[in-house]
């Protein structure tokens, strides 16, 4: 408990440092972001990703807090996937390679001999469907993170009750390390997640839920898994649905996400990621009662329920559209060069 506590406070400071830090090399690179005509840079997610690999190496090297069967591999697959991004975010990459990429990185990590053949392949799905929508979740400041750290800790609670003390600890450490990048990443964010880290958040997330719930039956661990993520999900089925009913390309860039309708309502960007955020505290802490048998599975209706009547109500809300929107919110940000 002594190291988890110091592992995690030093992944906090350090992860803040090191965000600090890497804002200036990012605007010089020009590896930014337009966001609300702000320039954003965009290698936050270096950061965190960093901290979360030296801090886990760190306990596992000196076999205070070894990560268990497996989990080291997890790790190793979420920072491919994170490189991946972070290639996105320096150079257009198609959709298709980080899709591919990142199916690759889950085939790898997936228990099949306690899934299943059929439980692995979906878990293989849900892992590549999280990712990218927690990649969607990156656009309003503090968003992606803070419902990361809500998730984290109760994935990491998930894996607690299942003695699994190296994820669980593992879990912390990247809880604490996005913990610090936010403080950079408040509205008006200074810094960002990036594809690097919201492809990772998403990634090391599903996965390790994955471990938690192995063994399990398909159904119930998909009602958990549903609640862990279902902000994440809930957005990336509005975005869908907006712009198929609009009948605009899936894959350009617009304001159909949560927050953008949310703030169409009249909240403040700051009080739209609280109210989200909340949200999904409530949905992680559904999923944490279900998987500990504290409740029933029924329980996760409620929750089913209540995303789609949000979905269904924020499609309602017209949002206003610019009239040209460069890049894909799949394959990459706006880069912008100065001169």
């Amino acid at each position: 408990m002594l190291y988890g506590i110091a592992a995690a406070t030093a992944a906090l400071l350090l992860a803040a440092v090191l965000a600090a830090l890497l804002r200036v090399p990012a605007l010089r690179a020009g590896i930014v972001d337009r966001r609300r005509q702000r320039r954003l840079p965009l290698l936050g997610g270096l950061a965190v990703v960093t901290v979360t690999c030296l801090v886990a190496w760190v306990g596992q090297w000196t076999a205070i807090a070894p990560l268990g069967q497996g989990v080291g591999d997890l790790l190793v697959a979420a920072t491919s996937v994170a490189a991946l991004g972070l290639v996105a975010d320096v150079w257009r990459l198609r959709p298709r390679v980080l899709v591919a990429g990142t199916v690759v990185a889950a085939a790898c990590v997936v228990p099949y001999d306690e899934t299943g053949v059929l439980g692995g392949i979906l878990a293989v799905g849900w892992i590549v469907v999280a990712s990218l929508a927690f990649k969607g979740l990156d656009h309003a400041d503090g968003l992606a993170g803070t419902v990361g750290v809500v998730t984290a800790f109760g994935a990491g609670a998930c894996a607690a009750a299942e003695v699994m003390d190296g994820l669980a600890v593992l879990l912390s450490v990247f809880a604490a390390a996005l913990t610090g990048f936010l403080m950079h990443n408040w509205h008006p964010a200074r810094i960002g997640l990036g594809a690097c880290g919201s492809l990772f958040t998403g990634f090391l997330l599903s996965s390790a839920l994955v471990f938690t719930r192995a063994g399990y039956g398909l159904a119930p661990s998909a009602a958990v898994m549903f609640c862990l993520g279902a902000v994440a999900l809930a957005d990336a089925l509005l975005v869908v649905l907006a712009r198929l009913l609009a009948r605009r390309p899936l894959l350009r860039r617009g304001p159909d996400h949560l927050a953008h309708r949310l703030r169409g309502l009249g909240l403040t960007p700051p009080g739209s990621v609280v109210l989200l955020s909340a949200g999904s505290f409530s949905t992680v802490l559904v999923g944490v009662l279900v998987h500990t048998g504290w409740t029933g599975e029924g329980a996760v209706l409620w929750v089913a329920g209540g995303a789609l009547l949000l979905v269904l109500v924020l499609l309602r809300i017209p949002v206003q559209h610019p009239r040209r929107m460069p890049s894909t919110q799949v394959s990459g940000p706006l880069r912008v060069r100065n001169g």
